[in-house]
């Protein structure tokens, strides 16, 4: 039978409807999912063996949940995806502000009405997709928009005093009657509000302007907040905290794997990008490292964190670097190179918070350094180790290379080089060729341009080369060379 077929109360009887309060929802849901070994939480990755087994205990629990971690730790998403667990419609009582359960009313309209109109009453069905509200806690934000308010202009159309309930205009919480209600970035909000969801929390209580209702408001809520929060610009006040029953620690990813993985699934490509440019392996596994290193460095606030955004909008910068050199030069298709990596800095200077070292070093000039530490961090995982401290005369796998450098009088890799001048350039340095086949002998052939690139930069960061930016691309030289052709 279609349920949205059943129009009136007494429909709803005869047809066995039992209603649920949303926290039994969830949980049945929840547990109907367990048992059938299906995914409950899709498209969250890294969360595996950590948070979504303590989200699914706290809603085995029934209990509210705040979610506690630095931002870009998919808090919201997490909040988001919980709609699945939620019945696929519910009814409630036509013309209520609040969604009243048909079998419950709590509003003086729905009970009138229910008392008037008896098994005649209409109901409609409610798609859980409309069953989730979100709120963004602000320093601006009031009792009245939370909890609700006396409306002057219904008394007036109503004719009614302000002592009658029926002119009271309902806020957000009310109207989330039977709903997830997400109060993002929670100690942003007043100590005064917050006390206002004490007793909403507790017992249903809500008192507005003098009127002290007892609704029993039926919400799921998931409160999120950032640890920094709670020195920086607000707190969650104790006896709040009291009445969340879980609270559950979010985390970055923690692998380079679970990184690509995230960034893969949020990019935001068209067909033509997809078509259009290449990325090497090793291109995806830097970009991803460069938010690694940004979570170590000693240049940036480690309690603000570093978002996962970063990653998604730097592959997306790079993506673009790479397509408009494609255009300037004509091609149908091009790869990522390592000099791309220079049209990231905008994505990363915009989503770090530096600490006062790296103010005084620039942020563009920090983006760079994350760049270049990356680069060193994977390059020991392809190549032979470099030591720190090796004999003049030592012979290393580099050493033909550095030689080459050596002889030469200079190498040029330009940012919007055509095709061919990129690869004659790298081709030009012929050692290059036999480190790949010794160290790299399966590469295949359309990431080997990539690597070649990769091994110089490499070698600058061990200080085997050294790189100097110009306007319109990176100079490679060796370390000592050219001052010594000087003398």
């Amino acid at each position: 039978m279609d349920i949205k077929k059943i129009n009136t109360l007494g429909e709803l009887k005869k047809s066995g409807y039992q209603s649920k309060s949303i926290k039994e929802e969830l949980r049945s849901n929840l547990i109907e999912k367990i048992k059938t070994g299906k995914p409950v939480f899709e498209g969250v990755h890294g969360f595996e063996n950590s948070v979504i087994p303590e989200l699914e205990r706290a809603i085995l629990s029934k209990h509210n949940i705040n979610l506690l971690g630095l931002r870009g730790q998919a808090k919201t998403r997490l909040a988001r995806k919980m709609i699945e667990l939620l019945d696929e419609y519910i009814p409630y009582v036509e013309g209520s502000e609040i969604n009243d359960d048909p079998f419950n009313p709590i509003s003086r309209f729905a009970k009138n009405l229910i008392a008037d109109e008896g098994d005649e009453t209409p109901i409609i069905w409610l798609h859980r997709s409309e069953r989730f509200f979100e709120k963004l806690a602000t320093p601006d934000v009031t009792v009245a928009d939370l909890i609700g308010d006396l409306d002057p202009i219904k008394a007036a159309n109503l004719k009614l005093s302000y002592a009658d309930e029926k002119v009271i205009h309902f806020g957000m919480i009310p109207r989330a009657n039977r709903c997830i209600f997400v109060i993002n970035e929670l100690p942003d909000l007043q100590a005064r509000i917050q006390v206002a969801l004490f007793n909403i929390l507790q017992e249903g209580d809500i008192q507005i302007r003098g009127f002290k209702l007892r609704l029993a408001l039926d919400i799921q809520f998931v409160f999120t907040a950032n640890p920094e929060d709670y020195t920086n610009r607000g707190s969650i006040v104790t006896p709040l905290k009291d009445r969340i029953g879980s609270q559950i620690l979010t985390h970055y990813p923690e692998n380079i794997n679970i990184a690509k993985t995230i960034t893969a699934q949020e990019v935001t490509l068209d067909s033509f990008q997809n078509n259009l440019v290449y990325v090497p392996s090793l291109a995806r596994d830097i970009l991803e490292q460069i938010s690694f290193e940004a979570r170590e460095s000693e240049y940036i606030d480690h309690k603000s964190g570093v978002s996962a955004r970063m990653s998604i909008t730097a592959f997306e910068n790079l993506l673009s670097t790479a397509e408009r050199r494609a255009l300037l030069s004509g091609v149908n298709q091009t790869t990522i190179r390592l000099s791309d990596f220079v049209g990231i800095i905008p994505a990363i200077t915009g989503k770090v918070e530096l600490v006062y070292e790296g103010e005084q070093e620039g942020a563009a000039e920090v983006a760079q350094l994350l760049i270049n530490s990356a680069i060193r961090t994977l390059f020991s995982e392809y190549f032979p180790k470099i030591e720190k401290l090796e004999r003049p005369d030592a012979v290393t796998p580099y050493t033909e290379i550095v030689e080459w450098f050596f002889t030469e009088s200079g190498f040029e890799l330009l940012d919007n080089a055509s095709e061919e001048e990129y690869k004659k350039a790298l081709d030009a340095v012929s050692p290059l060729n036999q480190l790949l086949k010794k160290y790299q002998p399966n590469l295949e052939e359309k990431d080997i341009y990539f690597m070649k690139e990769f091994v110089l930069w490499g070698l600058v960061e061990f200080k085997k080369l050294s790189k100097d930016r110009f306007a319109k691309g990176y100079e490679f030289k060796d370390m000592y060379g050219s001052y010594i052709s000087k003398l």
